[in-house]
């Protein structure tokens, strides 16, 4: 059988260490191929009941899991690495056929989860060792949280996954895992290779289905001691309301929103427009830190927007297998519709467009498929189009009179997960738009979309509620404990004023005792 078409074999939930079929069915959620709607992946269903089972077990499971060490967790957590490793085009394959991103790009989302994973053994776990003071009984250990419920995108379908729930299991908790509804195969396959791996009973659990039900119980759930949610804001708002009444539960939002470029007079303008496009358009433009604003000084708009304007002409929509495809489908025909409406949207408030939001058609192939699109945004007019995530391969120019313009203008927008900077190294005030640009991660004359794991970053405004990802999960996912311990035995002398310690015994009044006090810092 073709493995481009194969039908899966639906599993069904993973929990306590075996795969399960729901009891009692809710509903369905259909897997599909976006580049290729008579590709049917197979109908999984799913089961609301199966949370409470899954964080259930997972409870169970952390009272074993925790108490096993960090090499031995270790161990566990590279022989998953290397099982990818081992199925990496098996995997390649199958987030093409979920996402309908071309087959290099999904090819290399698999080598960045090995690699992520690598990366959290050599140096993340680093980041678990024990603070020992040798001069006092002393120490301060990072004890894992507990049970972490983890609700996953369908963009980064293996990576993220990956790297949160190998975080997790890392640091002693244990995981229930709900994978987007759109990439229920990718989240199959996770828990298949964790199988393999024998780790003990609830350690990790798998629930399917969709996230208006099975991910709003999961989010809320009372037995869970962290969250970790990445998606839209107004879904993060969703949660941040339902569970307003558990302010201590540890949650981290990443909402991405678009990251934004600006283009300063002087930088290499080749690298700029190569740099913006692959920004702006790979993964159809639904990453969350994809390239969907940028802000072009006035000495080098009109080149800057006609060269990317003509390359983007150029650039390959098409099947996610064919091998000279750049831009595959966006993920639904919900999703292509919103697309549409947008770019309808910035029509109607007189904003200019360029290369028009509209469907495409690819031969042999029934699928989402759309034009990229480019925008030049009068932020003048009253609609500046700052407060909002634009939509699939959307990309906004937004003109500006200098580089200080353009910082001003950057620093207003709702969502700045990312920034590129593209500017000539010498330039004599790089300094200072360094100094005055307010984002989570600046990539200067890079694009968007790179980031290093080893480092931490913050999207700030909506894109984030402000804890730092990559390998300082582990951070995130420990609780540090101190601990003070005094083996002196106890000396009456020492007793602090007004304890009147030894009032019950006689004392000469004749005889002054005088009492020399010692605090210890560790005191108070």
């Amino acid at each position: 059988m073709d493995h481009q078409r194969e039908r899966l074999l639906r599993r069904g939930d993973y929990i306590w260490g075996s795969f399960v079929k729901p009891e009692r069915v809710d509903g369905y959620i259909v897997g599909v191929n976006p580049g290729d709607r008579s590709d049917v992946l197979g109908r999984f269903p799913f089961s609301e009941s199966a949370v409470d089972d899954a964080v259930d077990m997972a409870t169970r499971g952390f009272q074993t899991w925790r108490r096993v060490s960090r090499v031995d967790r270790a161990k566990a957590v590279r022989r998953f690495r290397d099982l990818v490793n081992k199925t990496a085009e098996r995997f390649a394959v199958l987030i093409t056929r979920e996402t309908g991103k071309p087959l290099w790009e999904s090819r290399q989302e698999v080598i960045a989860s090995v690699r992520s994973v690598a990366l959290l053994l050599e140096e993340g776990i680093q980041l678990l060792e024990p603070k020992i003071l040798n001069e006092r009984e002393a120490r301060s250990d990072f004890r894992p949280r507990g049970v972490v419920g983890i609700l996953a995108p369908y963009n980064l379908p293996l990576l993220l996954p990956t790297l949160q729930a190998m975080s997790a299991l890392l640091a002693g908790n244990t995981v229930v895992l709900k994978p987007s509804k759109f990439t229920p195969g990718v989240g199959q396959s996770i828990a298949e290779l964790i199988d393999r791996c024998r780790l003990p009973r609830g350690t990790f659990q798998l629930v399917q289905g969709s996230g208006t039900s099975v991910g709003q119980k999961l989010a809320t759930h009372h037995g869970l001691d962290a969250l970790l949610f990445s998606g839209s804001f107004a879904t993060a708002m969703a949660i941040r309301r339902a569970t307003f009444e558990r302010p201590e539960l540890p949650t981290l939002y990443q909402c991405g929103g678009k990251g934004a470029a600006l283009v300063v007079g002087g930088c290499d303008l080749d690298r700029a427009v190569y740099e913006v496009l692959v920004g702006a358009f790979l993964t159809a433009g639904q990453r969350h830190n994809s390239t969907g604003r940028v802000i072009v000084t006035d000495d080098v708009f009109e080149p800057f927007l006609e060269h990317l304007t003509r390359r983007t002409g150029k650039v390959t929509v098409g099947y996610g297998f064919d091998s000279k495809c750049f831009v595959g489908p966006v993920i639904s025909e919900n999703y292509r519709t919103r697309y549409r409406r947008y770019g309808r949207a910035l029509a109607q408030r007189n904003h200019v467009a360029v290369l028009e939001c509209g469907n495409r058609e690819v031969e042999g192939h029934r699928g989402f498929y759309v034009t990229p699109a480019i925008y030049v945004v009068d932020h003048a007019n009253g609609h500046p189009f700052l407060n909002d995530e634009p939509p699939g391969p959307t990309a906004l120019i937004y003109r500006v009179k200098d580089w200080e313009e353009a910082v001003a203008l950057h620093n207003k927008l709702m969502y700045r997960v990312s920034t590129s900077l593209f500017v000539h190294p010498e330039h004599a005030e790089l300094a200072e738009m360094i100094g005055r640009l307010k984002t989570g991660s600046l990539n200067i004359n890079r694009g968007t979309i790179g980031a290093s794991l080893r480092l931490p970053a913050v999207g700030l405004g909506r894109s984030s509620n402000g804890i730092p990802a990559g390998i300082d999960l582990l951070r995130f996912l420990s609780t540090p404990r101190s601990t003070l311990v005094e083996n002196r035995p106890f000396d009456p002398q020492q007793a602090v004023p007004g304890i009147n310690w030894d009032e019950d015994e006689e004392v000469d009044d004749e005889v002054s005792v005088e009492v020399e006090v010692e605090l210890e810092p560790e005191q108070f």
